[in-house]
């Protein structure tokens, strides 16, 4: 797998946000019980975005080029699509527009050292910065204790979503590892469509796509996803239970990276564990730091 195939994820896309909506929740009549299509008709749609059948059927089968934005919103309210498919459905079209012939820049494997400094001022949050395919791009030392299981993989820089697909700690590791893994390809699928010529994301999803089956039903299930706040469960090796909020902040100066920052409430038992954590952390980095021989009299 090295790119999107553009036609086929207007395709499924558009079929998969239709087939989950019925009738009585678009608020249309049933004539009769036997329906042999799950969800709406492609007609019901087109009646709903105030569109021509044929050019609701043309733009399913792929074709979003030349769709007008009030088309385009008609047709997101219609299927009902979230902030995150609305704009999942936008990006398709763009795509369709200038023929996707235009690659977005490459992310740095690396950030700036300024980036850097920002991560190491913040001692008390653990935080990191990730690019589209989730790898661990950089981090500060608190994350590096928090996420500990997940910088264990030999593979370098340490990928997430690889570790919640492929990693059998991870279950353990994520309180609510279902929801984790269901966001994780959501996400991915997301990037893809603003990416699609990311051959390093591409290569991500079919090494997930051939290990593991939950992914496989994940990702063709086309649901996507913004990864911009929420709250991370774990149970770490060390301290135990944490309940964190997490902020997820796009560096301008960065494009393509993100930068990731993990807080918990003061006096909460969390705040407390965090504090704990980063004890162990220092203690564990004094540790790995070789000492320099003195010289002898």
């Amino acid at each position: 797998m090295g790119r999107l195939d553009h036609r086929a994820e207007v395709r499924e896309f558009l079929g998969s946000r239709r087939a989950r909506i019925t009738p009585d929740q678009a608020g249309l009549p049933v004539y009769g019980g036997n329906r042999r299509v799950k969800g709406l008709r492609r007609e019901e749609v087109a009646l709903l975005a105030g569109v021509s059948i044929d050019y609701y059927v043309r733009m399913e089968r792929g074709n979003l080029a030349g769709a007008s934005e009030g088309v385009l919103d008609a047709l997101a309210r219609a299927l009902r699509l979230d902030e995150a498919e609305r704009e999942h459905l936008f990006t398709l079209a763009r795509a369709a527009d200038t023929g996707a012939r235009r690659p977005r820049r490459t992310p740095p494997a690396d950030v700036r050292p300024p980036v850097r400094q920002v991560l190491d001022a913040m001692t008390e949050a653990p935080a990191w910065v990730s690019n589209s395919r989730h790898d661990m791009v950089a981090t500060n030392r608190l994350i590096r204790a928090l996420y500990a299981p997940v910088l264990a993989d030999t593979r370098q820089p340490a990928n997430t979503t690889r570790f919640v697909y492929l990693d059998p700690i991870a279950q353990e590791f994520f309180v609510d590892w279902d929801r984790v893994a269901n966001d994780a390809a959501a996400m991915l699928r997301f990037q893809a469509g603003r990416n699609p010529h990311d051959r390093a994301l591409f290569e991500l999803v079919g090494e997930l796509s051939a290990r593991s089956e939950f992914f496989r039903r994940r990702w063709t299930s086309h649901d996507v996803k913004f990864h911009r706040h929420g709250r991370k469960r774990l149970r770490h090796p060390v301290v135990g239970r944490l309940d964190l909020d997490f902020e997820s902040m796009e560096l301008p100066a960065e494009p393509g990276l993100v930068l990731n920052v993990y807080t918990a409430a003061s006096g909460t038992p969390t705040a407390d564990a965090l504090k704990v954590l980063a004890g162990w952390a220092a203690t564990q980095e004094q540790a790995e730091t070789p000492t320099t021989p003195t010289d002898q009299p």
